[in-house]
C-alpha cells in the first residue's frame, strides 16, 4: 500500500482552462498590423469618398480645392445633363449587353480550353500551350488588327468587334489551368467508373466544384468589358452602338468653357470626370458582393467532404 500520495482529480483537471499567453512581440505585430490595415483601407477608400463628394459639389469649390470628404455647395446639375439625354440610356443598354454577351463567350472559351490543356495526356499539349503563351508576348499590331476586324471579317459596327477579338485573356486561361491541374483526380476517376464521358465529367463534376475560379473569372472578363472603350472608340462610328464609356469620354472631350463659355458648360466641366467615373464603377461595385464570398470560400471543401 503506498501512502502519502494523492490521485488528481481529473474531472478538475480537464476543467481547468489551457490558454496560451500572447508574447509581448506578438501583440506588437497584431496592433501593427491592424494599424496598417486600417491606414490600407483608409487610402483606399479615400480617392472614392472624394469622387462621390465631387461628383456632388459646384464649379466654384472644386476649382478652389476645397472639395475633401463632403460636397461643398450641393449639385445635381451634372447628374441630370447626363441622365437627362435619352442617349445615355441607350449607350448604358448597350454597354450592359456587350457586357453580359462578352463575358459569356469569354467564359464558354476559356473554360473548356482550360481544362482541356490541363489534362497532362492531351496529345500536342505543349504545342497549344504555346500558341496560348506566344499571344502573351506578340500581336499582329494596330493596323493589321483594325484592317483584321473591320475589313476582313467584316465586324466593323457590330458587337462581335468588341466581344470577339479579346474574347480569350492568356492570363486568366492559364490561373484555370492551373486550378483544373490541382483538381483531386480521384472524383473524375471514379465518376469514368460510373459510366460518366469526357464531357460529362466536365459539366457534372467538374464545373459545380469549380464555382470560386468560375466566378472569379466571371468578374475579371465583366469589369473588363463594362470598362473598355478603346475597342468601342476604334471600330464603330454609329452612336446609337457606342457603350457608355464612350459617351462619357466624348461628354468629358466636349464639355470645355472654351467650346461653350455659357454656365452649364463651365458646371459641367467642373465636376463632370467624377460624375462620370462615379456612375460607371456604380454597377461593378453593387455587382462585386455577390461574387466575393467565392473568393475566401475553400474551393475543395465540398468535394473533401463529400
Amino acid at each position: 500500500m503506498v501512502t502519502g500520495t494523492t490521485t488528481p482529480d481529473l474531472a478538475a483537471v480537464r476543467s481547468e482552462p489551457t490558454t496560451v499567453k500572447d508574447t509581448p512581440g506578438y501583440r506588437a505585430f497584431s496592433v501593427a498590423n491592424v494599424v496598417v490595415l486600417l491606414v490600407v483601407c483608409a487610402v483606399t477608400l479615400y480617392p472614392f469618398v472624394n469622387l462621390v463628394a465631387k461628383a456632388f459639389s459646384s464649379e466654384g469649390f472644386i476649382a478652389a480645392g476645397e472639395v475633401n470628404l463632403l460636397p461643398r455647395g450641393f449639385n445635381v446639375e451634372t447628374f441630370r445633363y447626363v441622365m437627362g439625354d435619352s442617349m445615355f440610356w441607350i449607350n448604358y443598354k448597350n454597354t450592359v449587353v456587350y457586357t453580359v454577351v462578352g463575358t459569356f463567350v469569354s467564359m464558354a472559351l476559356t473554360t473548356p480550353y482550360a481544362y482541356a490543356l490541363s489534362r497532362r495526356h492531351l496529345k500536342g499539349r505543349t504545342f497549344f500551350i504555346g500558341i496560348a503563351v506566344f499571344t502573351m508576348f506578340f500581336s499582329g499590331g494596330l493596323i493589321p488588327n483594325y484592317i483584321l476586324v473591320a475589313d476582313v471579317l467584316g465586324m466593323r459596327n457590330s458587337i462581335w468587334a468588341i466581344v470577339l477579338p479579346g474574347a480569350i485573356s492568356v492570363f486568366n486561361l492559364l490561373v484555370m489551368k492551373s486550378f483544373f491541374e490541382n483538381f483531386p483526380s480521384d472524383l473524375e476517376e471514379a465518376a469514368a467508373i460510373d459510366g460518366l464521358t469526357t464531357y460529362g465529367i466536365f459539366f457534372r463534376i467538374v464545373l459545380p466544384l469549380s464555382k470560386a475560379v468560375l466566378a472569379t473569372m466571371t468578374l475579371f472578363y465583366a469589369v473588363g468589358l463594362w470598362n473598355s472603350w478603346f475597342n468601342s472608340f476604334l471600330y464603330l462610328d454609329q452612336k446609337e452602338l457606342f457603350p457608355v464609356t464612350v459617351y462619357l469620354r466624348n461628354m468629358i472631350a466636349a464639355a470645355s468653357p472654351a467650346a461653350d463659355p455659357t454656365q452649364d458648360a463651365v458646371q459641367i466641366g467642373a465636376n463632370i470626370q467624377s460624375v462620370t467615373m462615379l456612375l460607371t464603377v456604380l454597377p461593378i461595385i453593387c455587382f462585386y458582393p455577390f461574387i466575393q464570398r467565392y473568393f475566401v470560400s475553400g474551393v475543395m471543401l465540398g468535394s473533401v467532404k463529400g
